[in-house]
């Protein structure tokens, strides 16, 4: 009973620490799908050219969403036409940094991992991203929004009953409600349970690893960064939250390296994002965006620790605590308003047989 009891409680935490970014994670989602027409979506993000990944890779490194918060938004890509390639650049390179993130680490860390952590992670997106259109299923693959071109003429009497059937109204109020109630509604009867079930994955793993466990892995070379990217991948951590806990294990003798690829792998992979990606990319895009991180984290932890070596530097730097960016109270609505949407689009799709949900 105390082990569910735990459960219950780290899931709950993860909900509260993460609810806030889901729910800016799916506002961000309605206002693209309101004010950026898909086929602007489709031309820039929809082919499997290099272009389309780097500009999603690019786009996703200043926003101040967590790795939950991201997938709204980058699902919201993919239905309006986003290549499989370019929604993991951005499912990537958003968690792994943002603004908030950065200048956090400028605070506790140093001046220049504040520069090699968007820059790790847009090497990192931009590899994983390449990678996925280069080895895409075998199998035929749904497109979303099947058939979308450059002319919003299109769409007319497509057929689809979907987003391009009825077009957000002209006005600014008009497209921000028709963006808020598809952020709103349909995404989140599409993949809020699967979000639930990954922070109570997230919640299982916390309960199980103990508290001192990242401690004890200290050190340089490669066995740091294989302890850092065990530890690192399995657990919710949001950019901006992962950064004192580096800081603290940099001052403790973690190398600069080891602790890259904490502040890389911990960020972009949990139980939410694999869950969602499994269920909307497929098996193989989900093992290449796993493999991705693993092998640019490992490869770019090597390249720190060397870099810090050439220039004579000392990375540990004082390490002052930092409080929460949300007060505790505005986690817990946020937590409560996410459950509540859920269960409400659980219910809606229960009385109306399923029929207007929608795959990914």
């Amino acid at each position: 009973m105390d082990l569910i009891a735990n459960v219950l409680i780290e899931s709950w935490r993860v909900l509260v620490e993460a609810a806030p970014y889901v729910l800016f994670g799916f506002f961000v989602a309605g206002l693209l799908k309101g004010f950026v027409p898909d086929s602007f979506m489709a031309r820039h993000l929809g082919g499997k050219s290099f272009g389309a990944v780097l500009k999603a890779a690019v786009i996703g490194v200043p926003l101040p969403l967590c790795s939950c918060g991201v997938l709204p938004a980058a699902l919201g890509l993919r239905r309006q036409g986003a290549s499989k390639g370019a929604t993991t650049a951005f499912m990537i390179s958003t968690p792994e940094t943002g603004v908030d993130s950065m200048a956090v680490t400028y605070a506790l860390i140093d001046p220049i991992m504040t520069v090699i952590r968007p820059v790790a992670a847009s090497i990192t997106a931009i590899f994983a991203g390449v990678l996925i259109n280069a080895f895409p299923d075998n199998k035929a693959e749904p497109q979303p929004l099947a058939g979308l071109s450059d002319s919003a003429a299109a769409c007319t009497g497509c057929g689809c009953g979907g987003s391009c059937a009825v077009s957000p109204p002209p006005t600014f109020k008009g497209r921000f409600s028709a963006g808020m109630r598809y952020a709103f509604g349909e995404m989140i009867e599409d993949i809020g349970r699967w979000l639930l079930v990954g922070v109570l994955v997230a919640g299982i793993i916390s309960a199980a690893i103990p508290a001192d466990a990242l401690d004890r892995w200290v050190g340089t070379g490669l066995f740091s960064y294989l302890a850092m990217l065990v530890v690192a991948m399995p657990l919710y951590v949001c950019a901006t939250a992962s950064t004192p806990i580096a800081a603290s294990l940099l001052l403790k003798g973690l190398s600069p390296g080891a602790a890259l690829v904490f502040l890389l792998a911990g960020p972009a992979t949990n139980g939410a994002t694999i869950t969602v990606m499994l269920k909307t990319l497929g098996k193989r895009a989900a093992g290449l965006y796993v493999a991705s991180i693993m092998v640019c984290s490992l490869a770019l932890a090597w390249a720190t620790d060397h870099l810090y070596a050439g220039l004579g530097l000392d990375i540990r730097a004082t390490v002052s605590d930092v409080g929460e960016l949300l007060p505790h109270w505005v986690g817990v609505a946020a937590a409560v308003l996410t459950v509540a949407l859920v269960a409400k689009s659980f219910l809606g799709g229960l009385l109306s047989g399923g029929s207007h949900s929608h795959g990914g």
